[in-house]
């Protein structure tokens, strides 16, 4: 739980406070200082500690203060503090104690100020960036040991800018349920999450305020979705399409979409992939985990926008009965695909949902998310999102909204060459370009599934849906990526 408060010390727990790499010490510090006789100032000195970003002092609580520890975060340079910066402040005061003995912890931050931020905003953040971190995926852990148990349970903001910073908090606390969402999902293993149970998981999220649709293959065989049912077929678990709106907007005005790519587990099918590493295609699910947290997170701040997100859910298997390498299926907008990979199978997910989100709702504009591809990692490694889209004004938006919350994406090429990799000598298109620039002609297979009218962007997350290390505001696992751009995109883009 995250509370503020304008007291300048709390009676217990560990006591964070944060100093500037440029000397300029923040009343919080120098308050805290005299209190103890110049603890502080002796623990800088004897730790040769600096401020710079990633130094940490423990400070050993002296007599007559009631609380055990004084932690030091180093953060840096005051010119360089960005809302960025002070989550990741949070974060690292959550990560410190998070498993620790410690119940509660405040966070003092009296004086910690920057050029061009109210000290409210940026202290929610600060709040923020706790909250995010204080995040765990327990629920199969029956035999933990209590020290590998979280034991933190509240962290007190200590501003004095206490009301600005909590009503700023509200709407980030809203954010971090949908990131929790998602975080949730992408961590369900296959035989608890799969096309049915997500489903199900999609029609509880009524209860935030979602208009919640669910189409079973029943009516999916009857729109034709012959690309999305190919993919599930191989799965005794019914494949799924869900739909969720969130109506904010405008009576009228047409909704942005967001789709997303929700392979439950993906053996690869007939084109089997290798044993080494397969466990991790549990959230081969992460375009559509983003999706719904995003949803979560908008229904949750009472976003004043239409957004309507759609995602295909289905379970890649390889039995008796499943797609084989050369079959040519049908799509519902009417194109053949000839399917010379099954391992190829996300964007024939996407095809169908592509089709039938132009088709019912006549968007605005269509953003999908896909852990599409491993050449994006190859291309961008664990650091960007890849976006292709031939739409400047969508891409600025989009990568400016991943700027402004740390989930960045890069401007991946798209073009004729690429659409020109996915001709087929008897279908109008094969799912699959060839090695080279693997990613651009998959974002190229999207496109024709696209009208050239509506602006539509392709995000490619394989890179980014599970982290392998801990991260200042997000725990090894889940990391919830592209939730909080999606957010923001529509804040910035669509609410005003």
């Amino acid at each position: 739980m995250i509370t503020f408060s304008k007291s300048a010390l709390p009676k217990s727990g560990a006591v964070i406070v944060p100093v500037f790499a440029d000397g300029a010490n923040t009343a919080a510090f120098d308050n805290l200082d005299d209190m103890t006789g110049g603890a502080l100032s002796r623990a800088v000195k004897a730790a040769d500690f600096s401020g710079k970003q990633g130094q940490q002092v423990d400070v050993i609580g002296p007599d007559g203060i009631n609380n055990s520890m004084i932690l030091l975060i180093g953060v840096g340079s005051k010119q360089d503090m960005t809302a960025l910066e002070a989550q990741n402040l949070g974060g690292k005061a959550v990560a410190r104690f998070f498993r620790s003995p410690e119940k509660s912890i405040s966070i003092a931050l009296e004086g910690f100020e920057c050029d061009g931020q109210e000290a409210g905003d940026l202290h929610a953040a600060v709040g923020f960036g706790a909250r995010l971190r204080a995040y765990s995926f327990d629920t199969y852990r029956t035999k933990a040991e209590k020290s590998e148990l979280p034991s933190l349970g509240k962290v007190t903001i200590n501003t004095p800018a206490a009301a600005e910073a909590k009503k700023a908090f509200a709407d980030f606390d809203k954010i971090a349920e949908g990131v929790f969402t998602a975080r949730d999902l992408v961590s369900e293993p296959a035989n608890i999450l799969h096309p049915e149970t997500y489903a199900a998981r999609c029609q509880e999220l009524e209860s935030v305020g979602l208009e919640v649709t669910v189409l079973g293959e029943k009516e999916m065989k009857k729109l034709g979705m012959g690309s999305l049912l190919g993919v599930g077929q191989g799965s005794v678990r019914e494949s799924k399409l869900v739909v969720m709106k969130w109506m904010g907007g405008k009576k009228g005005q047409k909704p942005v979409c967001f789709v997303g790519k929700g392979v439950t587990f993906d053996t690869g099918g007939i084109s089997l992939k290798p044993p080494a590493g397969m466990w991790d295609m549990k959230w081969d699910m992460g375009g559509s985990a983003a999706v719904t947290g995003a949803m979560v997170a908008l229904a949750g701040r009472k976003a004043k926008a239409n957004v309507i997100g759609i995602i295909g859910l289905v379970e890649n298997m390889p039995d008796g009965n499943a797609q084989r390498p050369g079959d040519v299926v049908t799509s519902m907008s009417g194109q053949t695909i000839e399917v010379l990979n099954t391992d190829a199978e996300g964007r024939l997910v996407l095809a169908d949902a592509l089709t039938y989100t132009q088709e019912k709702f006549k968007p605005a504009a269509i953003v999908d998310l896909a852990t599409l591809t491993g050449a994006i990692i190859i291309s961008l490694a664990h650091e960007y999102g890849g976006c292709f889209s031939p739409d400047d004004e969508l891409v600025t938006a989009l990568t400016d909204a991943g700027k402004a919350t740390g989930e960045e994406l890069w401007r991946m090429p798209l073009g004729k060459a690429h659409d020109d990799m996915i001709k087929s000598d008897i279908a109008d298109m094969k799912n699959i370009g060839g090695r080279e620039g693997g990613s651009s002609s998959a974002a190229a297979f999207l496109k024709r599934f696209v009208s050239d009218d509506i602006p539509w962007a392709h995000l490619d997350i394989a890179g980014m849906a599970w982290q392998n290390k801990d991260k200042p505001t997000c725990p090894k696992g889940g990391a919830g990526y592209g939730v909080r751009l999606l957010d923001e995109f529509i804040r910035a883009n669509y609410e005003n």
